[in-house]
Formats: structure tokens, sequence, C-alpha cells
């Protein structure tokens, strides 16, 4: 029986190893063994240095003395080498009929070009956030005209605000307005309008608003 636990181990481990290529290295331990040499399985072993024979890791040893304690997989935790090479693994732990702890399946995917390519991707996508123009948490839309360039201006003053515009008491629409008007919406031919209709003002009283606070 723990020969075919084993056999089917195996198979599974070189199913892994070719699903996830060459940066993926799958390991099995036979904790029944040579604690010493518990490496009885390996895939793209090239990857850590191992080969079948090789001694267990401190993943491996730490199951062997603890393994009454054990309750569960290991799974997503990174590990290094001493060339520095950074692993994503898991460690998933085979028990028999007995419930005794007999191999441990080991996966460690190399991610080290990953974080790397993580870095630059972020030094190229990062925004300066002191720049007002990047201060909002979401990308500005690019307009192709005027018209989508005022209901775009309309739409910020509104989240500004927090405040559906049928909603808006003054004091609100007023913010609103000046926010448009230091926005530049009003350099816009027959904005007040469109902007008087959308508040429910009339272009005198827009036009009040925004010299209060001059």
């Amino acid at each position: 029986m723990a020969n075919s636990r084993l056999e089917i181990l195996k198979q599974v481990a070189h199913a892994l190893a070719v699903h996830f290529g060459e940066s993926c290295e799958v390991v099995i331990h036979d904790l029944k063994q040579d604690s010493h040499h518990s490496i009885v399985y390996i895939e793209n072993g090239q990857l850590t240095g191992r080969k079948i024979g090789d001694a267990p890791s401190q993943v491996v040893l730490d199951a062997i003395r603890n393994s009454d304690r054990i309750q569960s997989d290991q799974l997503a935790y990174l590990t290094k080498t001493d060339t520095g090479k950074i692993f994503k693994s898991s460690t998933v732990y085979i028990r028999n009929e007995d419930g005794e702890l007999n191999y441990i399946l080991g996966i460690n995917y190399d991610i080290t070009a990953l974080l790397t390519l993580e870095s630059g991707l972020h030094a190229l996508t990062s925004c300066n956030q002191n720049n007002p123009l990047d201060a909002s948490s979401s990308p500005r839309r690019i307009t192709t005209d005027v018209s989508q360039l005022l209901d775009q201006l309309i739409e910020q003053s509104v989240e500004l605000v927090g405040v559906p515009a049928p909603l808006m008491n003054k004091e609100e629409k007023i913010r609103a307005i000046n926010y448009l008007n230091d926005a530049g919406a009003f350099l816009i031919t027959k904005s007040g309008d469109k902007v008087s209709k959308y508040f429910g003002i009339s272009k005198y009283t827009l036009y009040s608003y925004v010299d209060i606070n001059k």
C-alpha cells in the first residue's frame, strides 16, 4: 500500500512539474527512510541543486520532529536558496491509514524573475501622489471634445461633494460650482447654460455662486 501511495505521489509530482515548467521544483521526501537521505523523487532539482538521496530541508526536519503536532499543510510561503533565488513554496503532508506521517510533497516555484519584473512594472506604473493631477484614485478619462470634457468636470464636481445634484443644498452647490470654475469649466463656450440646468439654478444664480468666493 505504501509503495502504491508513493507511485501515485510520483505521478502527481511529475504532472505538477510538467504543468508549471522548468521554474517549478517538485520533490518527495520519504520519512520512513534514512532521515539524512529523505529525497526519493525530484524534478527540476537544478533550481536548488538537489537530487535523489539528498538530505531533508529544515521544513522536513521540523515535520519529523513534530509529526504528532502538525495539523495542516503549509501553503504558499516564501523560501530562498544560498544563491539568492526566491521561491513560492508549499509543503503537503501525506499520512497513512493510521495517521502516521509517511511522505512530504514539496513544491517550490522560482519567482525570482517575477519579483524583478514586478518591481520594474511598479516603477513604470506608479504615479507621483504629490501631483494634483494624480491625486484621485481612478485614472482620468481622455476626452475627445469639449462637451465630453464638460460632462467629466461636472461628474468630478459631484464626486467631490458626494451628493447627487438634485439633493444638494446651497452650500454644496456653491462648492461644486467653484470646483468647476477652478477647473476652467466656464472657459468652455455655453458651459453656463449646461451647468445651471444640471444643478437646477438660473445662470444669474450660477455666476453669483462663482462670485461668492472672490
